[in-house]
């Protein structure tokens, strides 16, 4: 007779196998729709990213040509920069001008007679003085602080101390020392002069010493003195700003008689570079732009933000800007294109050198105001990038919903974790029940077979 049995149930059956596949499988959509969601979301935030950045990169060219000033560079050539060399602001005037540099500028340093003890030396005590122009300051020597060495720190150390420094320097013999005190700004108002108080005999001759001058190694505090043009300059420094308006001179070498040529003119290099700069950093924009919102036939791939209304609408404003006549302008140079600056069949921007040259050349205003008038190019595409990233503008609210889609995504995944957490718990009863349901029905089944079987042999 046939046994009744249930194979695979009963104490054998996997519950916690079968459990998990039945949880996952109820998960599956769920967790393929939140893991595409947040690929998305990833993969627009990075677009809006790389966006960003290209605008900010065409901002910072924009900079330099939104202003009149940034059409009046000047750059200034030196015959002989090995007596000087000259800086320009926008604010110099274009000219020819002959300068002399007849004396240097120059601190103060003095020094002491030789301490044949060197730095261990005992100088003397009392209350050193020491002032340079309308500032001064003192130095306390004592018993137990008065050696060479001591007074050199000392000086060092001074509170109030901002315009000598204190060195000493060997003899020749290598045993004895100098010391020297050296000013630490130029020019005839910062004379070092040095007395005492309460002093002794040792610190007297200190001081006598480092006030009588020694043409061989001291030097004076002087002004340099510059002829521009035959007329005649003071400065307390090198560094002379207020001879030429605009022009600074930082002299080098003096020599009397030597007439050395400084030519002011306008920077054209200068505009030709803040031209190209905004041309280059616009066809990175123009490039990004292109590659965030392209179509792939062939591999029928799609950029990250195709169709996307916000970056159409940057696109179509920048090239209506870059193409359009510049309001308020009149005559030969009105536009880019008019200057120089064309689009390209690709949409990108290239710069003729040649011709924004010629324009320069022709009517630099006209050029200067193409860009940094009131409604100039420069001016206006400035206004509006600044708009896109500010932190009200297009880009923060997009970044500002992403945000918020992920906070909802998050909020989504764990909800759905607690869901399959309960759904797991009422598998998990069910299947046991059916289990010991299942061993119960396999223990009867067994006792029946033994019945029968029992029965069968009876009959035989």
């Amino acid at each position: 007779m046939a046994t009744i049995s249930s194979a695979g149930i009963g104490s054998g059956l996997d519950i916690n196998s079968l459990v998990s596949q039945l949880v996952a499988a109820e998960r599956a959509n769920p967790d393929k729709r939140n893991v595409s969601e947040d690929a998305r979301l990833t993969t627009e935030f990075s677009a809006l990213a790389t966006l960003k950045g290209a605008l900010s990169g065409f901002q910072s060219a924009l900079a330099g040509l939104k202003t009149s000033s940034g059409f009046d560079p000047r750059t200034a050539k030196v015959g002989d920069e090995s007596y000087f060399t000259a800086s320009a602001s926008s604010t110099a005037a274009a000219g020819h001008y002959d300068v002399e540099v007849k004396q240097l500028a120059t601190a103060a340093r003095i020094g002491s007679a030789v301490f044949t003890g060197g730095p261990d030396s005992l100088v003397g005590t009392g209350t050193l003085t020491i002032d340079v122009g309308d500032k001064s300051f003192d130095v306390e020597l004592t018993a137990d602080n008065n050696t060479l060495a001591d007074v050199r720190d000392a000086i060092n150390s001074a509170t109030g101390n901002t315009t000598v420094r204190a060195t000493l320097i060997r003899d020749t013999t290598g045993t004895g020392s100098y010391l020297v005190l050296s000013g630490t700004a130029t020019g005839d108002d910062n004379a070092i002069t040095v007395s005492a108080t309460n002093s002794d005999a040792g610190l007297d001759q200190l001081v006598q010493d480092l006030q009588t001058a020694d043409p061989a190694r001291d030097v004076t505090a002087q002004d340099a003195i510059v002829f521009v043009s035959g007329y005649e300059i003071h400065s307390a420094s090198n560094n002379v700003s207020g001879a030429i308006d605009g022009v600074t001179l930082n002299l080098k070498k003096a020599e009397v008689g030597k007439l050395v040529a400084l030519d002011v003119s306008r920077d054209d290099a200068a505009i030709q570079t803040k031209a190209q700069a905004f041309v280059n950093s616009y066809n990175t924009l123009a490039q990004q732009i292109a590659t965030l919102s392209r179509y792939d036939a062939t591999t029928k791939t799609a950029g990250p933000l195709l169709g996307d209304a916000m970056l159409r609408g940057l696109d179509t404003q920048l090239r209506r800007t870059l193409s359009s006549v510049v309001p308020g302008t009149s005559g030969t140079y009105t536009t880019l294109a008019s200057i120089g600056i064309s689009a390209t069949v690709n949409g990108t921007l290239q710069l003729d050198a040649t011709r924004l040259s010629n324009a320069l050349a022709a009517d630099p205003t006209a050029v200067s105001k193409v860009f940094a008038s009131e409604s100039g190019v420069a001016v206006r595409l400035s206004a509006f990038v600044e708009q896109k990233l500010s932190s009200t503008g297009e880009l923060a609210a997009r970044n500002n919903g992403i945000a918020a889609q992920r906070k909802d995504l998050q909020k989504r995944a764990d909800a759905l974790d607690a869901r399959m957490q309960v759904l797991q718990e009422r598998y998990m009863k069910q299947f046991t029940a059916m289990d010991t349901m299942l061993s119960q029905l396999q223990s009867t089944s067994s006792y029946l077979t033994q019945q029968l079987s029992g029965l069968q042999n009876l009959n035989k």
